[in-house]
């Protein structure tokens, strides 16, 4: 069952700005950052390739 929470208008707006600027500039930056760490070969003992990924993970948490 869904919960309702209640927020106040100014709430809300800091709320849309914060996921449109993780839709429009964070999730971009991760997808590059991943993309970029992949063109550097070996995914398996690739540090960077996981940080991006735990990165991308945290931001879609």
């Amino acid at each position: 069952m869904a919960e309702t929470n209640y927020v106040k208008k100014d709430t809300f707006e800091k709320m849309k700005e914060e996921l449109h600027l993780m839709k429009s500039v964070d999730r971009p930056a991760a997808s590059k950052a991943i993309a970029e760490a992949r063109e550097k070969g070996d995914l398996k003992e690739n540090a960077e390739y996981d940080a991006a990924k735990e990165a991308q993970g945290m931001l879609e948490g």
